[in-house]
């Protein structure tokens, strides 16, 4: 299989923080595939790990990196970048 990887710039609001990290780390879990992310420099962090991703203190407008080399990558990264772009803090 080929790593395939995804630069996604953070759409929320308030950035990579409970709400949004928590439907990321669960659409991640469910995807049944090993998934990081990281953002810059930083090491890459398991996706599906809540604590992880808000680890990565991902802002508004920051990039962060999601990589994948399971079944389905592309549709996986394609639902994942989806939900790091869409704003989860719009009222």
């Amino acid at each position: 299989m080929t790593e395939v990887t995804r630069t996604i710039r953070i759409g929320s609001s308030n950035g990579l923080h409970a709400r949004p990290a928590k439907l990321f780390a669960q659409a991640a879990k469910d995807a049944g595939i090993p998934i990081t992310v990281s953002k810059g420099a930083g090491a890459p962090v398991n996706a599906a790990s809540i604590l992880g991703v808000i680890s990565l203190g991902a802002e508004k407008g920051d990039y962060v990196t999601v990589t994948t080399d399971g079944d389905n990558a592309d549709a996986v990264l394609d639902a994942l970048a989806e939900l790091l772009t869409t704003d989860h803090d719009e009222n």
